[in-house]
């Protein structure tokens, strides 16, 4: 790919239940040129990983869904995608703040507080992605959040300053699709290793709670298929998880 169509869509709207879901059903009808964009002032029922709900005020932040055709990679290494994504928004975001960091699987952080997440649907044609919707909801610029959100923050309130929708956008995809270039050059261990190094919790050794309990254990690996690899600290264990089986303390 070396350059996006010029006949991609920027569809902008005021209100729709999902961003992600607005652009499937519309994919259903149409075909839609790789690059296509879908953003919203807001988003009714606004959608995380595995059923969480991303909730923001109407008009404040940036929540859009990317249509992306990726050739070449088996469902079974997806996680890929995820990688590149996390990779964008960081470096976008390095752009105006320090500590941005990416806490696995995808959820995007500063410091300890959550900027940035990502929902990525993907459509398989057999045993390979045929197209993959990617939802991004990022916070740009609210900055009175829910009580019962744990730990949100927005750029607004780590910079002081109001921020530029579009600017931030248009920042955001040209990173995204740096990254997505070099991938269909060859060079997917690149994305990898970056993605590890930017790691919230890369290095040392962190409380970890799963099934079984809590423990300490350092981040040893993240897979192709998006597990977890955690190591412990008492008896050197190898354990694997996927999202939701274990949960950072």
């Amino acid at each position: 790919m070396e350059q996006l169509s010029n006949d991609r869509q920027i569809i902008r709207l005021e209100e729709t239940e999902s961003t992600n879901s607005y652009l499937r059903d519309l994919l259903k009808s149409q075909h839609l040129e790789e690059g296509s964009v879908v953003v919203a002032d807001f988003q009714t029922a606004g959608r995380g990983q595995v059923g969480n709900s991303w909730y923001s005020d109407k008009g404040d932040n940036l929540l859009f869904s990317l249509l992306i055709y990726p050739t070449g990679i088996p469902a079974n290494e997806q996680f890929i995608i995820s990688r590149m994504v996390s990779l964008a928004i960081k470096n976008t975001l390095d752009q105006f703040a320090d500590d941005i960091r990416i806490k696995w699987p995808n959820d995007i952080y500063w410091k300890e507080r959550k900027i940035a997440g990502i929902l990525i649907e993907n459509s398989l044609q057999g045993k390979i992605i045929e197209n993959s919707i990617i939802g991004i909801g990022l916070n740009l610029n609210q900055q009175i959040f829910p009580v019962e959100l744990p730990n949100p923050v927005s750029l607004r309130q780590i910079t002081a300053t109001e921020q530029d929708k579009n600017y931030i956008l248009d920042l955001l995809l040209k990173e995204f699709f740096l990254l997505y270039r070099s991938l269909q050059q060859g060079e997917k261990q690149v994305i990898e290793d970056e993605y590890m190094l930017d790691l919230y919790r890369a290095n040392g050794y962190y409380w970890y709670e799963d099934a079984n309990g809590r423990f300490q254990a350092e981040i040893d690996n993240v897979l192709p298929s998006g597990h977890l690899v955690l190591r412990t600290l008492d008896t050197n264990e190898e354990r694997i998880y996927a999202f939701k089986e274990v949960q950072f303390i």
